[in-house]
């Protein structure tokens, strides 16, 4: 799945970002955080720009969780439980989702995008719950930004880590290789002296 996501970053671009973020949202599995962590090695690579990225990463999740919003307030519980199934939505899943919601409505808006599962679920149940559209796109637009640029900066220090060690790693690796083969053959050479005096030895 992960070298899927390369190819659709590699090809489309932001608008490959956008895509994979949005159907994420709706509850297709796509893998939102390798997808923005991908895109942040890029970023780096100077394949993307950091706040066209940005906006594509937040536009798509916006979008996506609007989507998903919308459903929920117009079908209700019992429609989304009936299909949510297909992605990856139980009624377990929905029940402890809600009661965190109806509990800590704002914290749980802007923090659910942290967490992979609940990410997906708050948007349905927030349109289900009725909840101020006004409001819920204005904390979850916040959750996306965090979110999103969390993700990107850790792709980028990942490859800017590995850029700035990964020379001096592949230098002791070599090194280590060379003295791991004249280890062996110093071995062998002892083990062979060994047999052939002991064979000197016995003749005599």
């Amino acid at each position: 799945m992960h070298f899927h996501i390369h190819a659709v970053i590699a090809h489309y671009g932001y608008a490959g970002v956008f895509l994979v973020l949005m159907l994420e949202m709706i509850g297709i599995p796509f893998p939102a955080e390798t997808t923005l962590t991908i895109s942040g090695l890029e970023w780096t690579n100077g394949v993307f720009a950091f706040w066209p990225l940005l906006a594509a990463a937040v536009l798509g999740n916006v979008v996506g969780s609007t989507i998903a919003f919308g459903i929920g307030s117009l079908l209700g519980r019992s429609v989304i439980l009936r299909f949510g199934r297909l992605v990856r939505i139980t009624e377990e899943h929905l029940d402890a989702a809600n009661r965190k919601l109806a509990r800590y409505e704002l914290p749980v808006v802007v923090a659910a995008k942290f967490i992979a599962g609940i990410r997906i679920l708050v948007p349905y149940l927030a349109g289900i719950n009725r909840m101020s559209f006004l409001r819920f796109t204005i904390l979850n637009t916040i959750g996306a930004i965090l979110w999103a640029a969390l993700f990107i900066g850790a792709g980028r220090a990942i490859e800017v880590t590995w850029s700035k060690y990964h020379s001096l790693v592949t230098h002791h690796i070599a090194l280590l290789t060379v003295a791991l083969g004249l280890t062996v053959v110093g071995l062998a050479m002892y083990r062979l002296s060994r047999r052939r005096r002991a064979k000197r030895e016995t003749l005599l």
